[in-house]
């Protein structure tokens, strides 16, 4: 999962960025909206977590431009009020959820995950392709029910094209949400962790498409 946090509170951000990346997410951290949005021009995230205000670009112009660009980024809104009407407006803006201050990290994980699995169309924290499974909850693959031991970047991997099932993803695109927005991008990197993908899992799950991408294919209905 690549996901951006825009929060003006250094530390808060600073927190909830390292708590992600300790779940294998990929995540970038940008201090005010007019940052957030220039982010979102260049880079294509699963999830912004949005602090409502923001300074620079407030949150809630922030969220309407996201809403109305259908990038298909969703929206975790923050925010300090904690009225039922400040939810309901925040939702209405466009986002997707809503998470009062403060909050515990654990929580957030838990919605960011699930608005993951909402996107994918899959509303259980396992995914199933053929033999393989991976379970969001304790992030962790198994076949045939035996677990296999895979580090952050090959979990993080297995976890965007089982999200992505059917569909072919590029290379471009899997570097991106392999890596925070500091690294280079190597897409040679891809094709290695992709073959050791497929030594430690054993079975042929995910295909090469030539001059495209890989898939994992659709679990049949």
């Amino acid at each position: 999962m690549r996901v951006l946090v825009a929060e003006d509170d250094e530390i808060l951000a600073r927190t909830v960025a390292d708590g992600l990346r300790q779940e294998g997410m990929a995540v970038d951290v940008v201090l005010d909206g007019g940052d957030a949005l220039g982010h979102l021009g260049v880079t294509r995230y699963d999830v912004l977590v949005l602090d409502r205000d923001i300074p620079g670009v407030h949150g809630d112009d922030v969220c309407r431009a996201l809403a109305a660009g259908q990038a298909g980024t969703r929206v975790l809104m923050l925010t300090a009020a904690r009225s039922v009407a400040d939810r309901v407006e925040g939702l209405g803006l466009g986002a997707d959820d809503y998470l009062p201050k403060p909050f515990e990290i654990e929580e957030l994980i838990a919605r960011l995950r699930a608005l993951l699995r909402r996107a994918a169309g899959q509303p259980a924290p396992v995914f199933r392709c053929g033999d393989v499974s991976l379970d969001t909850r304790l992030m962790r693959v198994s076949v045939r029910g035996v677990p296999i031991p895979l580090s952050p970047l090959e979990y993080r991997l297995i976890s965007y094209l089982m999200h992505h099932a059917g569909q072919v993803v590029s290379s471009s695109e899997l570097a991106d949400h392999l890596y925070d927005f500091g690294h280079e991008r190597d897409t040679n990197a891809v094709e290695v962790i992709v073959a050791r993908l497929r030594r430690k899992l054993g079975v042929e799950l995910i295909e090469t498409r030539r001059g495209f991408g890989y898939l994992v294919p659709a679990e049949s209905p």
